[in-house]
This record gives C-alpha cells, sequence and structure tokens, in this order.
C-alpha cells in the first residue's frame, strides 16, 4: 500500500450530519474524476451521483472503502450485492443464458464506484481499495462496468490484471452510452460465464 494513505472501511452512509460531509466528500472527488474523458460528466452528473450514492448505501451488503492522506480524501470504492430479484444482466446486450444470470441475493458482488484523484494515481491506490473492498466477500464473484474507450485503457488494464474478463455489452438506460460488463470470479468458486 502507498505510503501516507490510509484506508478505511464504512458499512453504512447514515442520514446524520455525518454521512452529509462524507456525501459531500464523495461527490468532490467524483465530479473531479469524472469530469475527464471519456465520461465527460458535469454537475447535474454529480448530483446524480450524489443520491445514487445514498440509495445504494441502503442495499444489502454494502461496503465501502476510502482512501485518505491526511485528512484528504484521495479514492473511494463502494458496493453492494445484487438482489435476487436484480435487473443488472437484462442490460446486457446478448445475455449469457439463465444459469449465469440467476441471482439469490448473496451470488454478486456489484463494485458500483471505484474512483482515484489523477494526483493519487499510479500509486497502487485502486488496487488497494479494490482488494480491500472484496476481501472476504461471501460471494461468488464479483461485477463491475467499463467504458469500452480509449481513454479508459488504464483502468481496463488494472481490471485484467485483477482478473476481470468481458461478459459483454450492456445499456443501463437509453440516456447512458454502452458499457462493458465484467466478471471476477472469487477464490473457491468456479469460474461461471459465457
Amino acid at each position: 500500500m502507498t505510503a501516507g494513505v490510509t484506508y478505511e472501511r464504512i458499512d453504512r452512509i447514515g442520514r446524520t450530519e455525518e454521512g452529509a460531509r462524507l456525501l459531500d466528500a464523495l461527490v468532490r472527488v467524483y465530479q473531479e474524476v469524472y469530469a475527464e474523458p471519456p465520461y465527460r460528466e458535469g454537475p447535474r452528473d454529480a448530483a446524480d451521483f450524489r443520491v445514487r450514492a445514498g440509495r445504494q448505501s441502503t442495499r444489502d451488503g454494502f461496503r465501502m472503502i476510502l482512501a485518505r492522506a491526511g485528512d484528504e480524501l484521495v479514492g473511494f470504492t463502494y458496493g453492494y450485492r445484487l438482489p435476487a430479484d436484480t435487473g443488472w444482466w437484462k442490460a446486457l446486450e446478448e445475455p449469457p443464458g439463465d444459469a449465469f444470470v440467476e441471482e439469490n441475493g448473496r451470488r454478486t458482488f456489484n463494485v458500483a464506484e471505484l474512483a482515484v484523484r489523477d494526483a493519487w494515481r499510479r500509486q497502487g491506490i485502486a488496487a488497494a481499495l479494490h482488494r480491500l473492498l472484496i476481501a472476504d466477500q461471501d460471494a461468488e464473484r464479483v461485477t463491475l462496468t467499463a467504458h469500452p474507450a480509449p481513454e479508459a485503457a488504464p483502468a481496463r488494464t488494472a481490471y485484467a490484471a485483477w482478473g476481470y474478463r468481458k461478459v459483454g455489452p450492456a445499456r443501463y438506460g437509453d440516456a447512458h452510452p454502452a458499457y462493458d460488463v465484467l466478471v471476477l470470479p472469487l477464490p473457491g468458486h468456479p469460474p461461471t460465464g459465457p
């Protein structure tokens, strides 16, 4: 892990003053990271993220890892278990089959966000955040989405190095671009998928 960076696990963002401050800090990092290509997101996207993060923090199995250098938030990641009635796999352009998409509320952990500020990249922080997020997960596999644009190559390279493989492209709403869905089998579980 990077010298001078500490990591903190959070299992819930409460509806408290402290929770609101945490969301404010997350939004600042989100705005900085996702303003860059290929995302080019703006203030409305950051406001949507704030609402989404607050809602996702109440999901079953929610876990967040923060990376700080002193008092400065330099990165974060969070995720949750996909529920049995998830629509996650329905967005795939070519569904891989019933056995693959079947969920029971414990089978798949979804990495919803992973963001590291530019000045702190290429120091192993994203890898440490990811490792801590999925450590001792009670799931068969982990999933996440990745932007297919060439500008996202560093993230895609990291995901491949961590063991993720592409399931296929998916579109989560008409207003959103297609993203690639990736899956990582967790130790002790056989690879699943197409």
